[in-house]
């Protein structure tokens, strides 16, 4: 199968909350709570499992903080996809919006913090 991302994704281990998603026409899921484990990323969204569905479609905030930088990339992630898995949890594909192109130098610092964890 042909690769189609134009970023390699990393392995990460990230625990974020969803409290709210919304849809650009101010449509808005609130109270969620949803604990979210974001399992890879890369400079073009990430990807994540919960117990929580989350609706395709919909974008909710989020703060991230890569293992080796205390920046804080705060970004709009965008639901692209969602899978049930067997056990009940949903995986999700998402892409970040708007994220700025001066947060990529924290990626590429990532991948190779990865490396030499190796």
């Amino acid at each position: 199968m042909e690769e189609k991302r134009r970023y390699k994704r990393l392995p990460i281990q990230l625990n974020l909350e969803v409290s709210e998603v919304f849809k650009q026409d101010n449509d808005v899921i609130t109270d969620l709570n949803a604990e979210i484990h974001v399992f890879d990323i890369s400079k073009a969204g990430i990807g994540f499992t919960t117990t929580t569905y989350l609706p395709e479609g919909y974008y909710f905030n989020a703060t991230i903080v890569l293992e080796q930088s205390d920046q804080k990339i705060l970004t709009v992630v965008k639901i692209l996809n969602v899978f049930k898995m067997d056990d009940g949890t949903y995986r999700y594909g998402c892409e970040f919006v708007g994220l700025a192109g001066i947060f990529n130098y924290l990626f590429d610092d990532y991948a190779k913090y990865i490396h030499e964890e190796e």
